[in-house]
């Protein structure tokens, strides 16, 4: 059976991930709130700034999907070929030299 190729994230590399976007998205919104403009322009930077949010989620989870499955369509591909390969060599194997 083929070992589990899977990449594991270390916990220190998904703690740094999480402490960066939290940091980042407090940034964000801390500097909307400070910004000195009226309350209805705050409104409309929070909203583009959290529509902007979603929409990198969804692109992610997109890509990972699209990845996920050229990965999975890679490896199915690669067992059919070593399928044909084996039935090959022993289709082959009883036919000796001078058959």
């Amino acid at each position: 059976m083929a070992a589990d190729i899977t990449p594991k994230d270390s916990t220190a590399w998904r703690i740094q991930t999480w402490i960066a976007f939290l940091i980042s998205t407090g940034m964000l919104l801390g500097g909307i709130v400070l910004l000195p403009i009226d309350l209805w322009t705050k409104g409309y930077l929070l909203m583009g700034a959290l529509f902007m949010l979603g929409s990198t989620v969804s692109l992610v989870k997109t890509l990972r999907d699209a990845h996920e499955t050229s990965a999975y369509h890679k490896r199915l591909e690669h067992a059919r070929s070593a399928r044909l390969l084996k039935e090959f060599e022993l289709e082959n194997a009883g036919a000796g030299p001078g058959r």
